[in-house]
């Protein structure tokens, strides 16, 4: 899952940027509202943290000129500013969530992880099941036949976009903007080694093939007879 952090504290960016990429999400910063913005436009990004004081920019604005842009990513607005009017403004905004600093980072985690479970209408809201294997969301461990595989946090954000995605062709370029931030380099082979990683924890050892590679389209990851 990729996130985009408009934040121009630089303090406060690299304490969510830092925490969400041990989480396994992929992150792009925009230290001010006109980055922020273009990001937001260009790229595909599954959720954005938005700071309403921005240089160039105040973070409602920003979220305005999205939703008129036609932009749906779910947005958590960060704010100092605590009162029910604050609050009232950031969702009228077209904010989805609201949180006032200072906040604890396994709160905002959990609401990243409600904000997509709503926007991807995930119809199971913790867990993710295809076949004999199976993601719990929440506690983020992965089971096939009951048995626990340790993933590491990489190979625990690939898994679950291609799960989300479960049936679905996915291609290299799909999984780099959503797995991977910004700044990675389409010229290495690093997808494919880490597809090859999962399988080898995934599939192999369990003597069923779930994940598969479609030639010259991408992967796909669903049950076969």
């Amino acid at each position: 899952m990729r996130i985009l952090i408009v934040e121009d504290d630089k303090q406060t960016a690299q304490f969510i940027s830092k925490g969400l990429r041990q989480e396994g999400f992929a992150v792009d910063l925009a230290s001010d509202g006109e980055d922020g913005l273009h990001l937001a436009l260009t790229e595909p990004y599954d959720a954005a943290v938005i700071d309403i004081m921005l240089p160039k920019f105040d973070g409602l604005s920003l979220i305005d000129e999205m939703r008129r842009n036609g932009s749906e990513i779910p947005v958590i607005v960060l704010s100092a500013k605590s009162s029910i009017d604050d609050r009232i403004k950031g969702l009228q905004a077209g904010g989805d969530d609201y949180l006032v600093k200072p906040f604890a980072f396994s709160e905002l985690v959990a609401r990243i992880h409600a904000l997509i479970r709503r926007a991807t209408r995930a119809g199971e809201p913790t867990t993710l099941s295809v076949g004999d294997l199976k993601i719990d969301l929440a506690r983020r461990k992965v089971f096939r036949q009951d048995i626990e595989i340790d993933l590491q946090p990489k190979e625990f954000a690939l898994l679950e976009y291609l799960m989300r995605n479960a049936g679905r062709v996915v291609s290299k370029t799909m999984i780099m903007e959503h797995v991977w931030d910004y700044n990675f380099d389409p010229r290495t082979t690093v997808v494919e080694s880490r597809v090859c990683r999962l399988r080898d924890k995934v599939d192999r050892q369990f003597g069923g093939n779930l994940i598969h590679t479609i030639r010259g389209v991408g992967y796909v990851l669903e049950e076969r007879d």
